[in-house]
């Protein structure tokens, strides 16, 4: 007898990386031999800080949005997103003639809500703690027909993300683990799929802030787990559970899930600006904090990592400092 059919597998990759192909930017692969001296492993950084938008978000919004039938562009699309989600719809949407409104926190970096409105599209704030984001953009797309973008469950959004997992492969070779950031799970879910694919053997670890941790909490129970509102600076993984579509492929294709703490992740954010001179938002560097806090045994062994963004509100980060 066969098994349920998976929403998404690497044949999906591979035609998003095809319908990415001179638009999404190949992003470089860089490497340190400081952090190989310290980790005493091969290191190798895909870095979507520099993709557009300056995240690795565009991959899957683009993938999309690419797909709507011409009914469905004429109407217009909603989204709701902590921020690089909704830029990567807004410059999606004003590539492919789309109209797009953003549901965003009213507590989003400000470099963030600033980037969203610049790419064209009509930002809706709400607040957080009283307001309930998806709801608020199915009210929006019931009152005015517009098209709903998830930011991570949809088999579309996580095809399109996978293709920084398959770049970094094809660039790189092949791995023994893998580190990507966690939220809602469209990431490693897509990246996952690519990884197995391309290089068989590999291990891949989601990397989620400690006190967002439900997706950790959910791969070692086998059970959906949710979290309300985790008071992280990892904004991009603030996500209140994983998805309908990302949890059954993550528990299917990830290896591991591990957590690192706020402290862990400034320690991993600064010393990146530093010692490799590029600009990383907390969320992006989880897989770096649980590779440089010995999360894994790196030993020996080849690392890829995925540095999902670089949009740092400089104006908290000063905070941090």
């Amino acid at each position: 007898m066969s098994g349920p059919v998976e929403p998404v597998v690497y044949a999906n990759v591979a035609d998003a990386a095809r319908c990415l192909a001179g638009v999404a930017h190949r992003t470089p692969v860089l490497t340190s031999t400081t952090v190989d001296a310290r980790c005493g492993a091969r290191v190798f950084f895909k870095c979507e800080n520099f993709q557009r938008v300056g995240a690795f978000k565009f991959r899957g919004a683009y993938n999309a949005l690419s797909r709507l039938d011409a009914g469905q562009r004429r109407a217009g699309v909603v989204a709701f997103s902590s921020g690089n989600h909704a830029q990567a719809v807004a410059l999606a949407g004003r590539l492919l003639g789309i109209g797009a409104t953003i549901v965003m926190p009213s507590s989003a970096p400000a470099v963030k809500l600033e980037a969203t409105r610049g790419y064209g599209a009509t930002v809706v704030t709400y607040d957080p703690r009283t307001e309930n984001r998806e709801q608020i953009a199915r009210d929006l797309a019931n009152r005015q027909g517009l098209t709903v973008i998830p930011p991570f469950d949809h088999p579309d959004i996580v095809a399109g993300q996978g293709t920084a997992a398959q770049e970094l492969i094809e660039d790189a070779g092949p791995l023994d683990y893998l580190l990507v950031p966690c939220g809602g799970g469209g990431l490693i879910s897509g990246c996952a799929i690519a990884a197995n694919h391309l290089s068989p053997g590999v291990k891949v670890i989601g990397v989620e802030p400690a006190a967002g941790d439900d997706v950790t909490r959910s791969f070692a129970s086998g059970t959906l787990q949710s979290v309300h509102n985790p008071d992280t600076i990892a904004d991009g993984a603030r996500t209140a559970s994983a998805g309908a579509v990302t949890f059954p492929l993550i528990l299917h294709h990830v290896h591991a899930m591990t957590t690192v703490t706020d402290e862990e992740l400034l320690r991993a954010m600064f010393f990146v600006w530093e010692r490799m001179k590029i600009l990383v938002e907390p969320t992006g560097a989880l897989g770096i904090a649980a590779l440089l806090e010995g999360k894994i045994d790196a030993r020996g062994k080849r690392i890829g990592i995925i540095v999902s963004g670089g949009n740092v509100d400089l104006r908290a980060v000063a905070a941090y400092l």
